[in-house]
């Protein structure tokens, strides 16, 4: 994989797991019941995407 696709994939996961951190303050500051909880369940699966991501882009 050549240095750009690793500087790509690299700010592809920094933002994804951006996203996942402004969700799941989101949920635990302005929502409750089953919201929260789906809405905390969806920002982990999000940022088990970045985490998967970033691991690609070290590699």
């Amino acid at each position: 994989m050549d240095a750009m696709t690793k500087m790509w994939l690299s700010i592809a996961a920094i933002l994804v797991m951006g996203l996942s951190v402004f969700l799941i303050s989101f949920a635990r500051a302005k929502t409750t019941g089953i919201v929260r909880g789906l809405l905390s369940i969806v920002a982990f699966i999000i940022m088990l995407a970045g985490f998967l991501v970033g691991i690609v882009s070290i590699t």
